[in-house]
């Protein structure tokens, strides 16, 4: 390339351009559902908290790079890491998610600016970075594009840690056994074994061809350039088609009931001094959440159906609260379904705080609320007197009368049965649906993948959260008492989980015992009364008792900042998803937590015990969550996700395949529904 001035030619191409605007650095993000769903705009506004992010272990730093002036860069690396980001390598930009490199020049449309960038590499540093606008483009329609290509992007990110001795699905020749990547003339290759010693060789640039291997049982493993492939694919298409058929026929049933828009000024402003008394500053996912949901209830006749998922303590239930608001200042009712006594308790003082400024009336019905109590709250319910109630699952038994239901808002969904969760959309069929979840179970995550369900994810933190410090490995007595006693030194509280009820007393004793604690203890767990439970937990977070040996009866809306350490006295009885959601019982505040996750001997340990605790090590963290449930779901295999009829395809082609084949199918037939719709 050859400079006059500020004019540069580049070579054969005969491409001339005035370069007059320098950047100092360039933000580029990866594509992933997340970044694609913000407008540009976004990015700007927010531009210095994802760089405050970027620095962070989690999501942002796996997603984000920051290219600086005078930064040291090795161009090789550099290759790698964009296609981890999936980018794609071309000769010559023409569209957002691209990049080429040429000699000491990298040229990179990143998806969250309006036009490319020609980035100058002096050996390894960075010498300028120029915004090439001789290339426009609508960027915000290149990103639907970019979706409708991604939609198993997260998937394809697996890639990144295969081992091995996984299984990969090849979308063209079938499942091979991964043998490594190796490298000829300077391009890596998937090495692939089929049957009979076969081996196939993909090139890095076609890993979007690959898929992990997700399914019930180990598959079959056939030759390469074998018919077989070819014939199970078309099964598994035809039945996918079937699938993506019926979920149509629930889209079109939906699509023909209708609820009026949530589109009141009076109700408007009654809103904008609800939000206004927020103490905090919400988060920029935060924002975007509230908008997709505000968008949804304002914009749209069609009954809301969204999950929302976000890590423990990431503000979840401040956007719960205004989505119920809204629904109550348009004169309806909002239930809020809890799966646990504690979680609606919880959710029901901090209710009555965050509501006690305004004329809105709150109810709390559990399995414990006393006879004559629940008669009078059923009563007001019934006479729309209750705005908002909360409760477990007895807030759907046939008892229980509602003048104007208009939401549902599942807390902690994976907690729920299909039936249960549908129960009240049989009654209130125009009935709005937030689902919420910190770790999604993996059937909602893949319907949520596969564009049929929507969802607003939440990874920035909150800014004064800070990660918690984890201490994972085989049990030691002396580990756990320093840990106790170090809490107790600086006046904090202590958690210690024991999954099973019959050992919550020896626990105790232990404690008192043999590690010579002498602060007050008590023990807490699901089968003690709910009046019970209510007084220790009061009592816990007044800080008259300092450690709380318990169960995982804590693992839902326990917020006490002043608990920052928790000792899991054995982490392999407890599921993934389950273990990770607990850690967040911890580090509410801005003091520094610590959890000491503990386990047997580790030649005791099962096969899938040690895949989840090499899973926690590798995703503590913040922000993790979603990455947890993706992991979760691998080592648990596909479960029920598709119902057990379904077991047959999934096995035969994978999981990731066959739900991109539901996928496609379903966007076709949901394009051709509502076109044939707008032709009527």
């Amino acid at each position: 390339m050859e400079s006059v001035g500020e004019f540069y030619f580049f070579g054969k191409i005969g491409y001339f351009s005035f370069m007059a605007n320098k950047y100092e650095e360039v933000v580029v993000v990866s594509l992933t559902p997340y970044f694609l769903e913000r407008e540009t705009v976004w990015f700007w506004q927010n531009i210095e908290k994802i760089k405050e992010n970027s620095q962070k272990e989690g999501f942002f730093k796996e997603n984000v790079l920051v290219l600086k002036k005078g930064g040291s860069y090795k161009l090789s690396l550099l290759k790698e890491l964009l296609f981890n980001f999936n980018y794609e390598l071309v000769e010559n930009i023409t569209f957002p998610g691209q990049f080429s490199i040429k000699g000491g020049i990298l040229q990179i449309f990143p998806i969250n600016y309006e036009s490319p960038f020609i980035v100058e590499f002096l050996g390894d540093r960075v010498g300028s970075a120029y915004k090439n606008e001789d290339i426009s483009i609508d960027v915000e329609k290149a990103k639907n594009t970019i979706k409708k290509l991604l939609t198993n992007q997260q998937i394809k990110q697996e890639l990144s840690s295969l081992k091995e001795g996984d299984f990969l699905v090849h979308i063209d020749h079938g499942i091979g056994v991964f043998r490594g990547i190796t490298k000829m003339q300077d391009i890596n290759y998937f090495v692939l074994e089929y049957a009979k010693g076969d081996k196939l060789y993909v090139p890095e640039n076609l890993k979007n061809k690959l898929t992990l291997y997700i399914g019930f049982e180990s598959p079959r493993i056939t030759r390469l350039g074998s018919s077989l492939w070819l014939k199970i694919k078309k099964k598994a298409r035809e039945q996918a088609e079937q699938i993506a058929k019926k979920l149509i026929k629930i889209y079109a049933s939906k699509e023909s009931i209708t609820r009026p828009k949530y589109n009141s000024k009076q109700a408007d402003v009654l809103q904008r001094e609800f939000d206004e008394s927020f103490e905090y500053e919400l988060t920029p996912d935060q924002e975007k959440a509230i908008k997709d949901i505000f968008n949804d209830l304002e914009n749209s006749e069609t009954p809301m159906d969204r999950l929302l998922c976000g890590d423990v303590g990431f503000g979840k239930t401040e956007i719960i609260m205004r989505t119920a608001f809204k629904v109550v200042c348009h004169g309806k009712q909002v239930a809020i379904l809890c799966p646990t006594t504690v979680l609606a308790w919880q959710h029901y003082k901090n209710f009555c705080k965050r509501f006690e400024k305004f004329a809105v009336n709150i109810g709390l019905l559990t399995r414990n609320t006393n006879p004559k109590d629940e008669e009078k709250i059923i009563k007001d319910i019934k006479s729309g007197k209750i705005d908002i109630i909360i409760g477990t699952h007895k807030i759907l038994s046939n008892k229980v009368e509602f003048k104007n239901l208009g939401m549902l808002v599942v807390d902690d969904e994976q907690k729920f049965g299909v039936l249960q969760k549908e129960r009240l959309r049989e009654k209130f069929p125009a009935l709005d649906l937030l689902y919420v979840s910190a770790t999604p179970i993996p059937r909602t995550l893949y319907l949520a993948l596969s564009n049929i369900k929507k969802v607003s994810f939440i990874y920035t933190p909150p800014p004064e959260r800070k990660d918690i410090i984890t201490h994972i490995g085989e049990f030691k007595k002396e580990v756990m008492k320093k840990a106790i006693l170090n809490e107790l030194k600086r006046g904090g509280q202590v958690y210690v989980l024991e999954n099973r009820i019959k050992n919550l007393p020896e626990i105790k004793k232990f404690v008192e015992e043999k590690l010579g604690i002498k602060e007050r203890i008590e023990v807490i767990h699901s089968a003690m009364p709910d009046e019970k439970i209510i007084e220790i937990f009061n009592e816990f977070q007044e800080g008259k008792i300092k450690i709380l040996v318990s169960t995982t009866i804590i693992e839902n809306g326990i917020d006490i900042s002043n608990a920052n350490t928790l000792i899991i006295r054995d982490i392999s009885r407890l599921g993934l998803g389950q273990a990770y959601q607990l850690r967040g019982r911890v580090g509410r505040g801005e003091r520094q937590a610590f959890a000491y996750l503990f386990y047997p001997k580790w030649e005791k340990l099962t096969e899938k015990a040690k895949m989840r605790i090499k899973a926690l090590k590798e995703n503590l963290a913040l922000g993790s969550g979603y990455r947890i449930a993706l992991k979760d779901m691998e080592i648990r295999g596909a479960g029920n996700i598709l119902g057990k009829e379904q077991s047959g395809p999934i096995n035969k082609v994978g999981l990731n395949l066959y739900c991109h084949m539901i996928s496609e199918a379903s966007s076709y037939l949901v394009s051709s529904y509502l076109q044939n719709e707008n032709m009527k």
